[in-house]
């Protein structure tokens, strides 16, 4: 018996992978987040399966029904939405795998801020522009963030920032990454992407409150600052360059 943490992906349901989708047809169990996961993807439990919404159980009750499935040697599909590895609070899950001595495996899934990218048509690291991405998210409810990662540090290095969680605290974001980007930086809120009624808002971090404040986002949006959101004028890469050369393809005699 197996518990399976699996990434369902940012929220179209062909979006999974093909092994997430094959232990979901295949175990016996779906525990799944019912707010953000898809019901398309549950809807491929086998016939029968015990299929249950964990967004109103509490840690305790999740592991129970593990633990229940385990003593009916049946798998566990735990679906999360996105990747599990990222807000996807696995971690005291599979603490609690490991106290009862449960096997437990992790199946990645496609990320949201890589689903904003596609959405986009852009990529977030570009040549002398940004090299870095990184993923945060500003305390609001949830647990406050460690010393040195508050955005206002991170701001400093100039990369390309995908913020989650964090749509409410829209004015701190503002606040703490205009001194470090700039008041004309371009900024994305990505609303729900991938799914039917996806709504992406481009701006500035000048004008991004007010038009997210139009559009109505209060929750399930994602965060993108940084130039590389819309620099034209970036250099080439130097993988493709002519005169770059590697072992798979030498210089020319």
């Amino acid at each position: 018996m197996t518990v399976h943490f699996i990434g369902a992906g940012p929220g179209a349901p062909d979006l999974i992978t093909v092994r997430g989708l094959n232990l979901i047809r295949t175990s016996p169990v779906v525990l799944y987040a019912g707010s953000l996961v898809p019901a398309e993807v549950v809807a491929e439990a086998p016939e029968g399966a015990r299929v249950i919404d964990t967004a109103p159980l509490t840690l305790d009750e999740i592991v129970a029904e593990m633990a229940a499935a385990h003593a009916a040697g049946q798998d566990v599909a735990r679906v999360h939405s996105g990747d599990p590895s990222l807000y996807g609070a696995i971690a005291e899950q599979m603490r609690r795998l490991d106290a009862l001595g449960i096997a437990y495996d992790v199946t990645p899934g496609v990320p949201a801020f890589a689903a904003a990218a596609a959405a986009l048509k852009r990529e977030l690291t570009l040549p002398q522009v940004s090299q870095t991405v990184i993923l945060t998210r500003t305390a609001v409810r949830a647990s406050e963030m460690p010393e040195g990662e508050d955005l206002e540090t991170l701001g400093r290095s100039g990369a390309t920032l995908a913020v989650h969680l964090s749509v409410n605290n829209l004015a701190k974001v503002v606040r703490e990454l205009t001194p470090h980007y700039g008041a004309d930086c371009p900024v994305v809120v990505a609303y729900r992407v991938s799914w039917p009624d996806q709504q992406v808002v481009e701006g500035t971090l000048a004008d991004i409150r007010g038009k997210v404040k139009a559009a109505g986002f209060t929750r399930t949006a994602l965060i993108l600052v940084g130039r590389a959101l819309g620099e034209a004028a970036f250099d080439d890469s130097a993988l493709y360059a002519a005169g770059h050369h590697h072992v798979l393809r030498p210089r020319k005699a």
